[in-house]
């Protein structure tokens, strides 16, 4: 038989370890089982205890005491020894059932998901009928607040783009922190975002408040770095990145609020339809009154 997992990833500050802890919390109250997973090495504390822990294995701090590496060079050493030691994974994983969700937490380094092949190996080497033949489907968090600004919010639209391609798995891609937008941004401006679109390069709010005046916008610039950002070569390379992920048409977004229940409920669902958990399930919606600001 199957087994079933997730794997919850994103960059760093998404709210990864949040999520899985509030998955856990809800799977618990529903008397629902699941097997947590940390491949975090440089993972310092945890809400819930892993079921199984990487730094068990090797932790980023040894690796950067030995071998004197950086943080991102240890932590791509650390995922090497482990694609050396998979017997490590596969002892453990062997023996859950089907009743288990396998919730494995990835570390927030944003080149593992994007260009470098180790994860797509793990990846292949969990879902293998010969190994561990897992079901199993991507949970892509990006922060909500990077729609306050355009160009962290398609950045990180073109890495959910790419870690889609690198890694083939049925993927859901989650805005998350949905509470600390709630009183900064309306509910239907806030649609926009679910789906990128060229348009929201053009509808900048402070853009579009000058063109109402008549005047140029003109960003501030405070350092060099200001200036190279506020450009026309930067906008162009907004524009570019836009285009592509319209092009693609494969990034579509779901609201996660980890402080609301039925916001996490509503998540699993989509991940039970993605592994085929019952196939009878139909995902379960949250009405957008629930993220909606008084007016």
């Amino acid at each position: 038989m199957s087994k079933f997992g997730v794997m919850v990833m994103g960059p760093a500050g998404a709210g990864k370890s949040t999520f899985c802890a509030s998955l856990i919390t809800h799977l618990q109250l529903n008397r629902r089982s699941c097997f947590y997973v940390n491949l975090d090495p440089a993972a310092e504390s945890f809400e819930h205890t892993p079921d199984l822990d990487i730094r068990d294995l090797i932790s980023v701090e040894d690796v950067m005491d030995e071998l004197k590496l950086g943080p991102n060079g240890g932590l791509i050493y650390c995922f090497e020894f482990l694609m050396e030691n998979l017997s490590f994974l596969e002892e453990s994983l062997n023996s859950v059932t089907e009743e288990y969700l396998i919730i494995f937490d990835m570390p927030g380094q944003i080149e593992l998901y994007t260009h470098y092949p180790v994860l797509p190996a793990l990846v292949n080497f969990l879902r293998s009928p010969g190994n561990l033949d897992i079901r199993l489907c991507a949970a892509y968090l990006l922060e909500s607040t990077f729609v306050v600004d355009r160009a962290k919010y398609f950045a990180g639209s073109l890495s959910a783009l790419s870690s889609m391609y690198m890694l083939g798995l049925p993927h859901l891609n989650i805005l998350s922190k949905m509470d600390l937008v709630k009183d900064q941004i309306r509910k239907k401006d806030f649609k926009k975002f679910l789906v990128p679109d060229t348009m929201l390069i053009e509808e900048d709010p402070q853009e579009v408040e000058a063109r109402k005046a008549g005047v140029d916008y003109q960003p501030p610039v405070e350092s060099e770095t200001d200036a190279l950002m506020s450009g026309a070569g930067f906008k162009r390379l907004n524009n570019a990145v836009a285009q592509l992920l319209e092009n693609f048409s494969m990034v579509h977004y779901h609201k996660l609020d980890c402080t609301d229940e039925d916001s996490v409920g509503g998540i699993l669902s989509y991940i039970d339809e993605c592994i085929q958990w019952a196939e009878a399930q139909e995902p379960k919606e949250i009405p957008d009154e629930e993220y909606d600001d008084e007016e």
